[in-house]
């Protein structure tokens, strides 16, 4: 009987040598376990052997999809890189890991419901990269990570950050570039359509040039004749075919009273 093909790519196949081989040691004492970049799809299982010699495990850069709960034996680590693969979960076995002090899982296909809970449990961290994933919300829990002074959620769908989060005593960064932010929204400004003036200098006319005086004395006979051509509301308003009600009922009651001394 034929064998089915595989789902999804094989990658490539790390050994305990090649695992062994690609530990570094930084100037700052630190060893590094450096797989990234290496075409890996499945977490490899060799490297548990490891787990005890390590600070630091970089496994970016792949085609992951899933992280074992078998990560929580590498209880010395202080620095963890899983951006750029495929994971859409994250075991909640992470949250046992309370030496970390960086972790970077951006650009992934992580949602919100997919971020354990216990994530809440890395109390030395402090730098957290979310960036580039489909974070609809931020967890309210991650304000518990009261170390954190690095937090990346740039490029996801949130409409707003909880307070908890905001509020963080140590938080020096928080990238939330790209993102439909309701908070970040500029109301519309309104146009003003009337001409104002904005700045009106008062000179001498002994100051200005003979162009300029000639030009300013123009403007003001114009001004003048604007004046003169305006009803003022000062004078007095004159109608003389107009009667008013009392001389109009002064002549009716003196006609009136002829009328009334007739036979």
């Amino acid at each position: 009987m034929a064998k089915g093909k595989a789902k999804g790519p094989q990658g490539k196949r790390i050994t305990l040598k090649m695992a062994k081989n690609s530990i570094r040691v930084s100037f700052s004492g630190r060893r590094r376990l450096d797989l990234s970049k290496m075409g890996i799809a499945t977490f490899p299982k060799c490297i548990l052997e490891l787990a005890g010699d390590v600070d630091e495990l970089d496994l970016s850069r792949n085609m992951l999809r899933k992280i074992p709960n078998t990560i929580e034996k590498f209880q010395n680590l202080l620095w963890l890189d899983l951006h750029s693969n495929q994971l859409d979960e994250l075991p909640k076995e992470i949250g046992s890991l309370q030496n970390l002090t960086f972790l970077n899982i951006c650009n992934n296909k992580l949602t919100t419901e997919s971020l354990p809970e216990e994530l809440n449990l890395l109390k030395n961290l402090k730098t957290l990269n979310l960036g580039l994933n489909c974070l609809e919300t931020v967890p309210t829990t991650l304000g518990a990570l009261r170390e954190l002074v690095d937090l990346g959620l740039f490029d996801n769908v949130l409409t707003t950050i909880p307070k908890s989060v905001k509020n963080l005593p140590k938080i020096e960064r928080m990238n939330v570039k790209r993102n439909p932010l309701r908070e970040l929204e500029k109301p519309e400004e309104e146009i003003d359509t009337i001409k104002r003036i904005e700045t009106l200098h008062l000179v001498d006319e002994k100051d200005l040039c003979s162009s300029c005086l000639k030009m300013c004395k123009g403007e003001r006979e114009e001004l003048h004749k604007l004046e003169e051509m305006t009803p003022s509301s000062s004078k007095e308003l004159s109608f003389p075919l107009l009667l008013t009600p009392n001389s109009s009922a002064k002549d009716n009651q003196e006609e009136w009273r002829v009328r009334g001394t007739d036979p």
